[in-house]
């Protein structure tokens, strides 16, 4: 008896002395962890289903506008072809034109209700994150998509996880209101809305989450968020293949061996693509003072944009078409720009050979670089992350031709090449290279 009472006693003292210093190292609210874990599930659940319904809805929407009515034929990448249209379309250049500039007056006008949806949304998220306490209005749930769909399904050139981003990482604001969570766990819950949002169109779970908790700051990660951020890319990525079916969006034809011989030709990619990625970046910058300067209100800047960007791309898309045969052919111009990707990766029948694809794709990646600084950059409601990957891909697969015929090495993969630009551009533009890097690999 005696002895149990010493063990007692020395067992209150232990604890006295040493959960004040756990404590004090090791700060953990289980209660918070466990309950944030369980909103975070919901949170990839609504933006799940949130990012299928906006996917299916904006190829059935390009399919009927762009491709059934303006004839255009959209490269599209592996996970891509569920909605494709079946059978040659007559096709319409003029309408092509005026399809973009509709779509951007529909997007201007559903953004008077709501300025925060214009553009990506990547930067309304980030401010809402640091500046609102995590708070994203609800109204941008259902206006965000609709402002969307009219800039994109009608030829925008931008991509749509800017979009669902911001969708998902409102949807994690509105469980975090309606449950009345603390301002912290809210903010936890909109980055982990905007990991699934992510996760649901570009289908790579981990690299949505990593992304979503790299992308708030330009040094450094939001660490706190990064479990609950896992957890709603997995149940979004989950939901979307229970859906879509089990498939990467993008498909190679075999594993690109390492060689080292070849890492230097790597380095001068990245410094090239840097190069690159800084004008983008300006360009972004200023296009959108460029639009300022044209006449009219705010709300009509994006159909401004769509014109130009109609007017652009048109006499591009009819001239290749004639030379390849393929009239029609956007090449990725249009849109977010995946299939450009696709054939820069794994090539296309049409696709000539040795300098004149070279020549090709240093045209489209230029050419899609001036498209979307067009649609972003005059208020459409776009992301640039597509168009990022886009013009990233399409620039290192003709780097990796160049170099294959320069130095006459066979064993040079232009695939590869094409994979590493696209992580190099995007980690640059966005200063996210941890991210990045996991987004191509998986």
């Amino acid at each position: 008896m005696q002895y149990e009472t010493l063990v007692q006693k020395w067992r209150a003292g232990r604890d006295k002395l040493l959960l004040p210093m756990m404590a004090e190292a090791a700060p953990l609210d289980l209660t918070f962890v466990g309950r944030t874990v369980l909103h975070a599930v919901l949170v990839g659940l609504a933006a799940g289903l949130a990012g299928a319904a906006f996917f299916g809805a904006l190829e059935y929407l390009q399919r009927f506008l762009l491709e059934e009515g303006a004839g255009y034929v959209p490269l599209r990448a592996h996970g891509e072809t569920f909605a494709a249209a079946e059978g040659p379309h007559t096709f319409r250049p003029w309408l092509l034109v005026v399809l973009p500039a509709l779509g951007g007056l529909a997007c201007g006008l559903i953004t008077r209700l709501a300025p925060e949806t214009r553009g990506g949304g990547g930067d309304a998220m980030i401010d809402a994150f640091h500046h609102h306490g995590g708070i994203i209005r609800k109204r941008v749930i259902w206006l965000k998509p609709l402002a969307s769909l009219f800039t994109l399904g009608t030829g925008g050139a931008g991509g749509r996880e800017g979009p669902t981003m911001q969708i998902g990482g409102a949807l994690g604001s509105l469980v975090g209101r309606v449950l009345r969570v603390s301002a912290r766990e809210r903010r936890i819950l909109l980055v982990a809305g905007v990991a699934a949002g992510i996760s649901a169109v570009f289908r790579t779970p981990l690299g949505a989450a990593l992304l979503a908790v790299e992308v708030l700051y330009r040094d450094g990660f939001e660490s706190d968020a990064l479990v609950p951020a896992v957890l709603a890319s997995v149940m979004s990525y989950s939901i979307v293949i229970s859906i879509f079916g089990q498939s990467t969006l993008l498909f190679h034809a075999s594993d690109f061996p390492f060689i080292p011989r070849q890492l230097p030709l790597y380095a001068l990619l990245a410094l090239a693509c840097a190069f690159l990625a800084a004008v983008f970046a300006s360009c972004l910058h200023k296009v959108p003072r460029l639009f300022a300067k044209l006449p009219g209100p705010v709300w009509l800047r994006p159909a401004w944009g769509g014109l130009l960007l109609g007017a652009f791309c048109t006499p591009i898309i009819v001239e290749v078409g004639k030379r390849t045969n393929l009239p029609g052919q956007g090449f990725g111009m249009l849109g977010g720009g995946y299939g450009a990707v696709q054939m820069a990766i794994s090539g296309a029948d049409w696709l000539p050979d040795g300098w004149s694809a070279v020549r090709l794709l240093l045209m489209l990646s230029v050419a899609k670089l001036i498209s979307s600084s067009l649609t972003i950059g005059s208020g459409g409601s776009a992301g640039d992350f597509a168009p990022s990957l886009a013009i990233g891909g399409l620039f290192g697969g003709a780097f990796g031709r160049a170099a294959s015929l320069l130095l006459d090495d066979p064993s040079i993969q232009p695939g590869a090449f094409a994979l590493v630009g696209m992580g190099v551009f995007y980690g640059g533009i966005a200063h996210v290279p941890l991210s990045a890097l996991v987004l191509v690999c998986e």
